[in-house]
């Protein structure tokens, strides 16, 4: 068998929450057939451009002096409905993705596996990362994994609840 890990990136879906805060996510999906790499054989997550730049800091931290990759440039004013704008910045993301994922020293990284593989709020990435939480990361994606989250979210268009985990923790306000 051969070993590899695929990531996709696709799927860019505006999520209105009033003019001012609509945002566009992108749905990611992963299937691993490297033993020891990630929990989960596969995932669907869908995560928006702000939380990839939260994803590249935290990697960058963990990275030291290895320069982890660059995300595709911010841009403060576009159009939603700019298809060949969402495109480049799919692209970006899935190159972003890609490179991240040959890096030993980010793959190692749990908060790359909790981002990719459960739909945690980056917040309980963090506390969970930091044993603040009464689960532990590989719980945690497992969790997503058995509840097939991931699967239904495309089933009903993303209309549900995106914790899994009961969260009976108050997360730490740094």
């Amino acid at each position: 068998l051969q070993e590899f890990i695929a990531v996709r990136v696709q799927d860019p879906r505006v999520q209105n929450e009033g003019f001012w805060n609509s945002y566009v996510d992108f749905k990611i999906f992963l299937h691993n057939c490297i033993r020891m790499a990630f929990t989960a054989k596969t995932s669907c997550v869908r995560r928006r451009y702000s939380e990839f730049v939260w994803l590249k800091r935290k990697l960058q931290k963990n990275a030291g002096l290895v320069p982890v990759p660059e995300l595709p440039s911010k841009t403060p004013f576009f159009s939603f409905s700019n298809e060949d704008f969402l495109e480049r910045r799919r692209k970006g993301l899935q190159q972003f993705l890609d490179k991240v994922l040959n890096m030993t020293v980010c793959l190692s990284d749990s908060q790359l596996h909790l981002f990719l593989q459960t739909q945690l709020p980056l917040r309980h990435i963090e506390d969970c990362v930091q044993g603040l939480t009464p689960y532990t990361v590989m719980e945690a994606i497992l969790s997503y994994a058995s509840s097939n989250q991931g699967w239904a979210q495309e089933e009903e268009n993303g209309a549900q609840d995106h914790s899994i985990l009961p969260v009976f923790y108050e997360s730490v306000d740094r």
